[in-house]
C-alpha cells in the first residue's frame, strides 16, 4: 500500500530520533517470512506496533481496538496503515450508545475480522497482535487472549495444515517507556509452528487454541523481565538504575546485557526472599534511606563518584574547557531547536495522564513540530541569504546542532551535580560523608548478595 510504503520510512526516522538505542535480538528471526503471525506484550499502545514494523522488512497489518476506528480521519488512517479492527467486549459496554452492541452482532463484527486475517495470511502476509488485550506500562504479562491462536489455527486449518502458518513472539522491553532518548529491546524468540497442533485441532479446536495460548505465554514469558509486584520492581530499578553499572561495569553492554542484568535482579530477590530475607530487607532499607538523603540534598548517585584526587581535577578541566568551547554551538542549537522540542512535552503533558500514551504523543508530536520549523526556519534562511549553498549547510546544521545540545546540556547538568557535592562537602561534610559511607556500605552489600546468590545457585 503506497501510504504505509511512504509513512515507514518517516515513522522509522522518527524512531531513531526519539529512541537512543533500539536494540534488535536475532533480527533475522524478525524477518521469517510470511504467513506469519507476530504476537508481542503491549506496555507503550502505540509505540509497541510502530517500533516492530519498523525493523521488520516486510509490511505488516495490525489488529487494532474497534475505538481506533472512530471519525473519518481515524478511519483512513488505519486503513492506510493496514490495520483491521478487533471488537472488545469492554468497548462495547462503554458509555457511548452507539457503541453498545448485542453479543451476537459483537461475534459477528469479530467473525469478520478473522475472515479478513485468514485472507491476509492467505496471501503471505504478516499480522501484528498483542494477545494481552490491553496496555499497561508494568514489567509483568497479563493474561493472554486466545484470539491470536485461534486466528493461526483457523488460517492453517484453512489448508488441512498443509501450509505452514508460524507464531513469532516478540518480548518489548523498555528501559524508560515515556523518556526521550532512552532505549528499547526486541528480543524475538524461535516462532511457532501451527502444524504441531494439528492433530489436538481435529480432536478439540477449544483445548489447541488454549496450549498454543500457552506456548506463546511461556516464550514471552522468556524474553521479558518480569517482576511480580510493584514492590519487587520499584526496588529491581533503584538497583540497575543506581549501581547498575557496578553489576555490569563491561564499557561495550548491549541492550541485553542490561536485560540479562534486570532478570538476574528479580530472581535473585525471590532467592533471597527463600533462603536470606533479612539480608534483602536490609538492602531495601539501605537503598531506600540512601536514595531518600540523595533527593533531600537534590543530588545523584553519579555525582557522588570520584577517581583520585589527580584524576578528579584532570576530568574537571577536560570538562570545563568543553563546556567553554561548546557553548556557541550549543546557544545555536538551542535557538533553532527549542520550540519544536518543547511543544511535544507541553502537549504530551495536557493530552494525558496515562504514562503509556506520553511516548507515542511525544514522537508524533515531534514529528511535526519539527518538520514545520524547519520547514519554516530554511525557507526564512534562504528568502534572505538567496544562496542554496549557504540554505543547505543551515539545514544540516539544524538537527547536528539540536542533538549537541541536548548532549552538552546533559554533560553541563552532569558537572553542575559534581560541583554542588564539592560545595555541601565544605559546607555540610557530615552529610555528604554520611552520604558516601552508606554508598560503600551498598555497594559492600550487593557485591556480597551477588557472591551468595550465584554460590546458591551452584549448589
Amino acid at each position: 500500500m503506497l501510504s504505509y510504503a511512504i509513512l515507514k520510512p518517516l515513522i522509522q526516522l522518527g524512531l531513531r530520533v526519539f529512541f537512543r538505542r533500539i536494540e534488535v535480538r536475532h533480527r533475522k528471526l524478525l524477518q521469517t517470512p510470511g504467513p506469519l503471525l507476530i504476537v508481542a506484550n503491549h506496555p507503550n499502545t502505540l509505540m509497541d506496533p510502530l517500533v516492530v514494523a519498523a525493523n521488520r522488512r516486510d509490511s505488516v497489518a495490525f489488529l487494532a481496538k474497534s475505538t481506533f476506528f472512530k471519525g473519518a480521519f481515524m478511519k483512513w488512517l488505519m486503513a492506510q496503515t493496514n490495520s483491521i479492527p478487533i471488537y472488545r467486549r469492554q468497548d462495547a459496554d462503554g458509555t457511548d450508545p452507539a457503541a453498545q452492541v448485542s453479543p451476537e452482532e459483537l461475534a459477528r463484527r469479530n467473525e469478520a475480522t478473522f475472515g479478513r486475517s485468514y485472507d491476509y495470511l492467505d496471501q503471505g502476509g504478516t499480522i501484528m497482535i498483542f494477545p494481552e488485550g490491553t496496555s499497561v506500562t508494568e514489567r509483568r504479562l497479563r493474561p493472554l487472549k486466545t484470539g491470536a491462536a485461534r486466528i493461526a489455527l483457523g488460517a492453517a486449518a484453512r489448508h488441512d495444515f498443509k501450509r505452514e502458518v508460524q507464531i513469532l513472539p516478540v518480548g518489548i522491553n523498555y528501559f524508560d517507556p515515556s523518556r526521550f532518548r532512552s532505549d528499547v529491546l526486541l528480543n524475538v524468540a524461535l516462532p511457532i509452528q501451527v502444524t504441531d497442533y494439528a492433530a489436538l485441532y481435529a480432536h478439540d479446536p477449544i483445548a489447541a487454541a488454549d496450549e498454543l495460548t500457552e506456548e506463546i505465554r511461556r516464550r514471552l514469558e522468556d524474553n521479558l523481565v518480569i517482576t511480580r509486584d510493584a514492590a519487587e520492581d520499584e526496588l529491581v530499578q533503584q538497583v540497575e538504575r543506581t549501581f547498575g553499572e557496578h553489576l555490569a561495569p563491561d564499557d561495550d553492554e548491549t541492550l541485553y546485557d542490561n536485560f540479562e542484568l534486570s532478570r538476574n535482579l528479580s530472581e535473585a530477590i525471590i532467592y533471597f526472599e527463600k533462603h536470606d530475607p533479612a539480608r534483602l530487607q536490609e538492602v531495601r532499607e539501605k537503598l531506600s534511606e540512601y536514595l531518600r538523603e540523595l533527593r533531600a540534598l537534590r543530588l545523584t548517585d553519579e555525582s557522588l563518584e570520584s577517581g583520585n584526587k589527580g584524576e578528579r581535577w584532570l576530568r574537571g578541566a577536560k570538562t570545563a574547557l568543553k563546556l567553554a568551547l561548546g557553548f556557541p554551538v550549543y546557544a545555536y542549537g538551542v535557538v533553532n531547536n527549542y520550540l519544536p522540542y518543547r511543544i511535544p512535552s507541553v502537549v504530551a503533558q495536557r493530552a494525558t495522564k496515562e504514562v503509556e500514551f506520553v511516548a507515542p504523543i511525544l514522537m508524533v508530536t515531534g514529528m511535526v513540530t519539527f518538520s514545520l520549523a524547519y520547514t519554516a526556519q530554511i525557507a526564512l534562511v534562504q528568502h534572505f541569504v538567496q544562496d542554496w549553498r549557504l540554505t543547505t549547510l543551515y539545514a544540516l546544521s539544524l538537527p547536528l546542532t539540536g542533538f549537541y545540545a541536548l548532549y552538552y546540556w546533559n554533560n553541563l547538568q552532569d558537572r553542575r551535580q559534581r560541583l554542588r557535592v564539592l560545595r555541601l562537602f565544605r559546607q555540610q561534610r557530615p552529610e555528604i560523608e554520611k552520604l558516601l559511607r552508606q554508598r560503600t556500605s551498598i555497594m559492600r552489600l550487593l557485591a556480597n548478595a551477588r557472591a551468595a546468590y550465584v554460590a546458591g545457585n551452584e549448589l
